[in-house]
């Protein structure tokens, strides 16, 4: 072996282990977090030894491993999930998150179904005790997951990932500083990488992805399922408020927007009296909050676990609620998308757009930027520059009917016309597990 490929090994060894170092000195500290955001959200304080490996033996063997972070990616796992069930009957699921609002959904949309447990922390022991507990045939890693002791594990165990619906913003690229040859590493072994655009791929080949290991696949959101009830239902909750009011919905919102979202609703009254706000916190913490900051501006306010439905006179309805965000979607007339107005990366914009319609997006959309940019090219979406200009873009939106019809009208060629990233990822998925080569091309 040559002495450079000797010190280089040794360089990533020592890396490694000084990784591993830190993340256990800084386990009481995350112990300590997930402690205080059990404050807030209870769910963080229960089934701690699931995020250290420790969880009853549920007899799993071979199974299809998807990991998914939190809430969105769980959505936009969903019709791959739901794929991969359907083709492989005969084997075990395995769905992990990170949080308990991604773990509700999972329950939400699979009950039983699937066996769900937390993904443990980065940590060789726990990663090892959790993979010979589900013992799986593949490893399907959704998004920007990239850990460098699970890659790692997965390649020693000889299980094959697949990064699904691989993103990574310019932001996740320059942040990964000191640790960015294990993450080069990480990359390097994975078994494929399924990205969602040419932009998203070129970042991952920048990182130091093998190029015949990297496809544009394109994005699994586009394929998400619009039940049927949703349309039907809408209808019947709009006769409940008045048929004739304008409804806009702030769709996942931060706390840095909850006021602008208020104040651009507060503006939004003098020109439609009778307008109706449906907002949706990202966080569950942030419910109660948003419900007291909608009534001291003097709204009528109501909230989904409280009142279960908003009334005629209803100005502001919170929704409390996980997993009915795209139902209240469907029965806007406009959607503004926040995590875009606060330097959050934007969330997804793709629901609304699936159900027609017409969205609002702010200044940092970065974590969905060729998805935003197409809305906005083919006239389905709108940016605005800043607070102050969302409440004058939901007046204009809202006194043209017209114009969203048309914008709704876009937004669904835009969804339509994108179609197929879930047919690609199975295909993907199917050849890993028949030991074949994925192909780069299609």
């Amino acid at each position: 072996m040559p002495h450079s490929t000797r010190i280089a090994r040794l360089g990533g060894v020592l890396r490694r282990s000084l990784y591993t170092l830190v993340l256990y000195l800084l386990t009481p500290l995350i112990l300590y977090r997930l402690a205080f955001r059990g404050l807030r959200a209870r769910g963080y304080f229960s089934r701690w030894f699931e995020r250290f490996g420790f969880f009853p033996d549920s007899g799993i063997r071979s199974s299809i491993w998807v990991h998914a972070v939190s809430v969105g990616e769980v959505n936009a796992a969903a019709p791959l999930v739901d794929a991969l069930r359907q083709r492989y009957e005969g084997h075990s699921f395995v769905v992990t998150t990170v949080t308990p609002t991604g773990s509700d959904r999972v329950r939400q949309l699979w009950g039983d179904q699937v066996f769900h447990v937390y993904l443990p922390y980065d940590l060789p022991g726990a990663i090892r005790r959790f993979l010979h507990r589900i013992r799986p045939s593949v490893a399907v890693i959704m998004e920007t997951e990239i850990w460098p002791n699970l890659f790692r594990e997965c390649d020693k165990a000889q299980i094959p990932v697949l990064i699904a619906n691989a993103r990574l913003s310019r932001k996740s690229l320059d942040g990964y500083g000191p640790v960015r040859p294990l993450v080069r590493a990480a990359v390097r072994s994975a078994r494929f990488i399924a990205a969602q655009s040419q932009l998203d791929a070129e970042r991952f080949l920048s990182l130091g992805a093998r190029p015949e290991r990297v496809r544009v696949v394109g994005n699994l959101k586009y394929d998400m399922h619009v039940p049927d009830s949703l349309k039907p239902n809408a209808r019947q909750w709009r006769e409940q408020w008045g048929n004739q009011r304008p409804v806009w919905i702030a769709a996942s919102t931060h706390e840095g927007e909850e006021l602008p979202v208020i104040e651009a609703h507060s503006h939004l009254l003098r020109r439609f009296p009778d307008a109706l706000l449906l907002v949706a916190p990202r966080h569950p913490e942030r419910f109660r909050p948003m419900v007291q900051l909608c009534r001291s501006y003097g709204f009528l306010t109501a909230c989904r676990s409280e009142d279960t439905m908003a009334g005629p006179d209803t100005q502001c309805f919170v929704l409390d609620t996980l997993g009915e965000l795209v139902s209240f979607c469907a029965a806007a007339d406009v959607a503004f998308v926040a995590g875009s107005l606060d330097p959050i990366g934007g969330h997804n914009v793709l629901e609304p757009a699936a159900l027609g319609i017409p969205t609002i997006v702010g200044p940092n959309t970065f974590n969905f930027t060729e998805v935003t940019e197409l809305l906005i090219e083919h006239g389905a979406c709108v940016r605005i520059e800043d607070a102050e200009d969302l409440a004058a873009v939901l007046r204009r939106l809202l006194g043209q009917p017209e114009l969203c019809q048309q914008m709704g009208q876009a937004a669904i060629s835009v969804v339509e016309n994108e179609r197929g990233a879930v047919e690609r990822t199975l295909d993907i998925v199917h050849r890993i597990l028949a030991g074949k080569t994925p192909v780069t091309q299609h």
